[in-house]
């Protein structure tokens, strides 16, 4: 029960990030956004892990 919650926190945030792209072409992205999105990548393989 707890992966599909997961999966559905994954679509919002990838549904989430196209809009604020589109939406603020102007903003530049920095390293702490970076390291936010890996951060979140990584959480879903650890959740997803075996």
């Amino acid at each position: 029960m707890w992966q599909l919650k997961v999966i559905q926190e994954v679509i919002t945030l990838v549904v989430f990030t196209i809009f604020s792209v589109i939406a603020f072409k102007g903003e530049t992205l920095r390293w702490n956004h970076l390291v936010g999105g890996i951060f979140l990548v990584l959480a879903v393989y650890f959740i997803f892990k075996k």
